[in-house]
């Protein structure tokens, strides 16, 4: 199997990759049809929404709840991430696999969801392609971590450190208040698509953060600073060193 490129660049506006665009359009055309159409809310979540029991229904949930969403806002934020963060891979990797790994995020986040709200006795139906999306940016992160993007739409940032902080902020949530966001799904995104991608791509290296370089780098700058204030109140005024 060819080998996907994994670069430090990126292009992100401009232009709409054949899978990413019939993602969008399904997932709105649903949503409208969903809200506007004679359907009652409940049999619509209960028929394709994720729901957390052992049945038959559950084999096509886990790709349903995907197109299922539970507001304008929360289909535009998510719709608005896949556009920009999904095109440069699908434009790397082509459409086939690039859905292919969308959907195997997606299902792998949902199975990851319904375990866990088994065993914590949650029986609320779960919606909405957040999982797959985790996903996308955690491969968005890996394949061009030197990428400067906008995070919240409003902040730049390298790729890599928004995939951290995302990741961070969901295992947060996951061991707090239940705030009707299902932060596991978004943390069984990220790790079923990082195993996906280490087992595909052997080949890829995958650098995690270097913890313990940035601590012993940070005590290299503070014993610099130490000792410039030391010169500067023991050099009598003598000048910088120079080499």
């Amino acid at each position: 199997m060819p080998q996907p490129r994994f670069r430090y660049q990126s292009r992100l506006y401009g232009y709409f990759p054949v899978g990413i665009k019939w993602l969008l359009i399904s997932n709105t055309v649903i949503f409208v049809v969903v809200g506007l159409g004679p359907f009652d809310p409940r049999q619509v979540l209960a028929l394709f929404g994720l729901n957390k029991t052992l049945s038959i229904g559950l084999l096509w949930q886990l790709f349903t709840y995907q197109f299922l969403h539970g507001g304008v806002f929360h289909l535009v934020f998510n719709m608005l991430a896949l556009w920009m963060f999904g095109s440069p891979l699908e434009s790397d990797w082509g459409t086939r696999r690039f859905l292919r790994y969308y959907f195997v995020c997606g299902v792998g986040a949902g199975i990851c969801d319904v375990v866990l709200s088994m065993l914590m006795h949650d029986g609320r139906a779960t919606i909405g392609a957040s999982g797959a999306i985790y996903g996308v940016l955690l491969a968005f992160g890996v394949c061009y971590p030197e990428q400067t993007v906008l995070m919240n739409f409003l902040f730049p940032i390298k790729a890599k450190y928004m995939v951290m902080i995302y990741g961070a902020i969901a295992l947060y949530g996951s061991m707090g208040i239940n705030s009707g966001v299902s932060n596991i799904a978004h943390l069984g995104g990220m790790a079923v698509g990082f195993i996906y991608l280490r087992s595909r791509f052997p080949r890829m290296r995958v650098r995690l953060p270097d913890f313990q370089g940035a601590y012993r780098q940070w005590k290299l700058e503070r014993a610099k600073r130490k000792f410039q204030v030391y010169m500067k109140k023991h050099g009598g005024g003598r000048g910088p060193w120079v080499n």
